[in-house]
């Protein structure tokens, strides 16, 4: 399950390494193009809690490789795309199956796992998403800059068919839950701790995007980096993410509230490092490490939680979570890229994640005094 976070993370991250490309063979501007990310996004949105609801009923195993399927030739067809239009419809609809099948995944996981290692399970999977970071995006940027910038979403597409044979023989066969229904599901979008919940990770996620979005012309427009440097640096960001998400899932699993609470305050500091280290190439990929190390472990510990306060709509819970994660996602494209075109500097988007970290951790501390009130 993890190669498939791989294949969805290579995808995803890939258009913020290449946008440079894309946007010069498409004709259109950097901040332009950011909308080809915000699209993707918004396809992630739209399709999580479609998806999950029409699918609860049906055996897990099998749900995760249709999906998949779906995603190998939505990303073969945005290799294919030769105008704006055609790039903003293939990137909305490559986004439609991505949370759902991190949501199902995630299910699976912490199924086998069991309930006091399920934090670590889910971090397993979503190490798949982090990994991709180290290899698969510098690889597929890599060769998006070598062989235009369409190989790297033909990577992606062969990626996936890896996904489809690793699921169907190694995964084992899990049927859904006897009591699960699509009423039952829909019921979830009444409760308001999920709703809470899913806020804080579209709000407190957004600045780790709105830094990765615009990572490489803030290396090579700011930092003065050759654009050689940008597929190390986002390995090196990479890493960050893997440990942190890592060392966050070991301590969600002995307090989830205290290690939420730790993410979005060194989260905070990472972005304010940050922004008075980028003056020089080493410093600035130190701080792209510490950014990824701090953001990421917001993931996995929300997902735990949104397992915990969903009661019985756990396949929606399990797949918005990834839909919050995509809002993040192209909340923090789209203000990266505002604050750029408005003349207010490449590091801008920087001070945009720490605007983004603090408001997440106010939205959880309103979380838990709602959560006080109903007990």
């Amino acid at each position: 399950m993890a190669i498939g976070g791989f294949c969805i993370g290579t995808t995803e991250y890939v258009a913020m390494g290449l946008i440079q490309e894309i946007a010069t063979d498409l004709s259109v501007s950097i901040p332009s193009a950011g909308y080809f990310i915000t699209t993707y996004a918004l396809g992630v949105t739209v399709g999580a809690p479609v998806l999950a609801i029409l699918g609860v009923k049906l055996p897990r195993k099998s749900l995760l490789l249709g999906l998949m399927l779906f995603y190998g030739v939505a990303n073969a067809i945005t290799a294919l795309a030769n105008s704006p239009e055609t790039m903003l419809l293939s990137r909305f609809i490559a986004g439609l199956p991505h949370g759902a099948y991190f949501g199902f995944a995630s299910l699976v996981a912490a199924d086998l796992a069991g309930q006091h290692r399920r934090a670590s399970a889910i971090a397993q999977v979503m190490m798949g998403l982090t990994i991709a970071s180290v290899i698969g995006v510098p690889f597929a940027t890599w060769l998006g800059q070598t062989y235009g910038w369409r190989a790297g979403f033909e990577f992606s597409a062969v990626t996936a068919l890896f996904t489809i044979l690793a699921i169907s023989f190694l995964v084992p066969r899990i049927k859904p839950c006897t009591s699960a229904s699509i009423r039952k599901e829909i019921a979830g979008f009444k409760n308001i701790h999920m709703w809470l919940t899913l806020a804080i990770g579209a709000i407190g996620f957004g600045g780790l995007f709105s830094v990765y979005s615009y990572a490489s012309p803030i290396l090579t427009e700011y930092t003065g980096a050759n654009v050689k440097v940008v597929p190390f640096a986002l390995a090196v960001f990479g890493v960050g993410m893997v440990l942190g998400g890592l060392v966050a899932g070991w301590l969600a699993d002995k307090h989830l509230n205290k290690t939420i609470v730790g993410v979005l305050v060194s989260s905070a500091v990472a972005f304010i490092i940050a922004a008075l280290s980028m003056t020089e190439v080493y410093s600035a990929i130190a701080a792209l490490f510490l950014i990824g190390f701090t953001v990421t472990g917001l993931a996995g510990a929300l997902q735990i939680r949104l397992m915990d306060v969903a009661g019985e709509a756990q396949a929606l819970a399990a797949s918005l979570n990834h839909s919050a994660f995509n809002v993040a996602n192209a909340l923090g494209a789209f203000l990266g890229g505002f604050v750029i075109s408005h003349q207010m500097g490449w590091i801008a988007p920087v001070w945009v994640g720490l605007a983004l970290s603090l408001s997440g951790l106010l939205l959880f501390k309103l979380a838990l005094s709602v959560e006080a009130r109903s007990v």
